[in-house]
């Protein structure tokens, strides 16, 4: 896909794909995975084109943080799931195939075998210190 091509998420925004809709207001799309992981499988995006988290202004990450929530409640309802991830790849690195911001909202349920694998590092408290103090200082 080059630049001047819209995205997938792009042509479904502008009705040009068909999706299962499930909230929509002026900011913010959500709907039906077609591939899902699992029952309620949901995606959730920002109606403007941003690749990236940080490209969203602060109203427009307050609001998909809005319907986030209120829509992971809904799927809950829905579904019966005792409890979800919320998931953001966020940049190719973090396995983010569409440039354009979206969470997905997977529910869960015990035994369900979906998983993921955390592969947690050791680290000393001097050198959490350190890059907690880089982090602050961070405009």
């Amino acid at each position: 896909m080059s630049a001047a091509q819209p995205s997938v998420f792009a042509r479904i925004i502008a009705g040009e794909i068909p999706c299962q809709r499930v909230f929509e207001n002026e900011h913010v799309l959500a709907f039906l995975d077609i591939r899902p992981l699992a029952e309620g499988h949901t995606l959730v995006l920002p109606k403007r084109s941003a690749a990236r988290l940080a490209d969203l202004t602060p109203a427009e990450a307050a609001e998909l943080g809005r319907q986030l929530v209120a829509i992971a409640q809904r799927v809950v309802a829905v579904t019966g799931a005792a409890g979800v991830n919320l998931l953001l790849n966020d940049g190719q690195v973090a396995g983010q195939e569409v440039p354009h911001v979206h969470f997905h909202i997977i529910p869960r349920q015990a035994g369900d075998g979906l998983g993921y694998r955390w592969r947690p590092q050791d680290r000393n408290a001097a050198d959490l210190e350190a890059l907690a103090a880089r982090i602050r200082a961070q405009p």
